[in-house]
């Protein structure tokens, strides 16, 4: 394992010269060990602020970078020991694989000797021996990635910084790298930062996520606490599908185009309800309905049907239900809401 260091941000703005505003102050505390993943749209802040954690831009006036109670702020890259693996894993295409991966190590004037065992390391770490003396254009996307990785880790950095590492690759191979990805910084222990858009991704290597919008900090918490508490509407439409339904509270019934939603703890005021599509179901024949639509698309996907119904709002809803049976387009179907999934924002 490495030695982790825990990483603060206090007050970090950053404005570019041209006046464009990319990120509003913000404070943020990274524990040591920890996988953080910053979430959210193109232009909502989350590589700049991966920028400043890497010392390739500095924050505006009043802004700290901290590393371990360190002050940072002033270090260039070079000088703050952190490994950084890009979209674009920026490889030198003139080197060997084994070559990319001793870079750092040269710049940091270690031994022949010691150079040849870190980049044995890591070769095994990665298994990717066998492409040791190979050129970089002879690698595939995935191995490309596991190098562009063994090189960020061979020089032993305090922290490692991930922007978008999987995008460029194919959706089956970004899940065997995802799973890879997250045994590794497991394994290693190190302090992870990691950019995305994919919620996904977020969702399975995120010890916390950091969902920003706009240059702020829309919500830092658990995955399971950014999915099932969402703090605004926001973020619960960001991330996930969630379904809403439009209309007025009756006393302890919410009443909408398509029926109505019991719920006992009905806020007076609610005039929207939104809950997630795992908290939708199919009624059982004989059970009293309250809502219902009808079947305005039904996806196939082979251990289940995403299933579209139209209950007369603005969008149907979703759901998921087992693929025993078949749906016809205009089938009515009743609904059943779980109240436990019931959210009001």
């Amino acid at each position: 394992m490495m030695q982790a260091v825990p990483i603060s941000l206090e007050n970090c703005a950053k404005t570019f010269t041209d006046g464009t505003r990319a990120l509003e102050p913000v404070d943020l505390a990274i524990a040591a060990g920890e996988t953080l993943v910053l979430l959210g749209p193109s232009g909502c802040g989350k590589t700049t602020t991966l920028r400043l954690i890497a010392g390739l831009e500095q924050p505006d006036a009043g802004g700290r970078v901290l590393f371990g109670g360190e002050d940072v702020t002033a270090l260039p890259i070079e000088k703050r020991n952190v490994g950084m693996v890009f979209q674009s894993y920026a490889l030198f295409p003139n080197m060997s694989v084994a070559e990319n991966i001793a870079y750092g190590l040269r710049l940091r004037r270690q031994s022949a000797a010691e150079q040849r065992a870190r980049v044995g390391e890591m070769l095994a770490l990665m298994r990717i021996e066998r492409l040791a003396d190979r050129s970089i254009d002879q690698l595939s996307g995935g191995q490309r990635q596991r190098v562009a990785l063994a090189r960020a880790l061979a020089v032993r950095p305090r922290a490692l910084l991930l922007d978008e590492p999987l995008t460029a690759l194919d959706a089956k191979l970004r899940d065997t790298l995802r799973f890879e990805i997250d045994s590794l910084l497991r394994e290693l222990g190190i302090t992870a930062i990691y950019v995305t858009h994919d919620q996904a991704e977020a969702m399975a290597l995120g010890d916390r996520i950091v969902v920003m919008d706009h240059g702020r900090i829309a919500q830092v918490g658990a995955p399971r606490d950014i999915y099932q508490r969402p703090a605004s509407r926001y973020v619960a439409e960001f991330i996930g599908t969630m379904n809403r339904l439009s209309g007025h509270a009756e006393g302890e019934v919410f009443r909408c185009p398509g029926g109505y939603v019991a719920w006992p703890e009905l806020p007076a005021t609610a005039r929207e309800i939104l809950f997630r599509p795992e908290d939708t179901r199919i009624a059982a024949e004989g059970e009293a309905a309250s809502l219902r639509g009808t079947v305005s698309a039904a996806f196939f996907c082979g251990d289940h049907v995403r299933l579209f119904v139209d209950v007369g709002e603005e969008r149907p809803l979703v759901l998921e239900t087992p693929a025993r049976r078949e749906y016809r387009h205009g089938e009515t179907v009743a609904l059943a809401v779980e109240r436990h999934g019931l959210m009001v924002l």
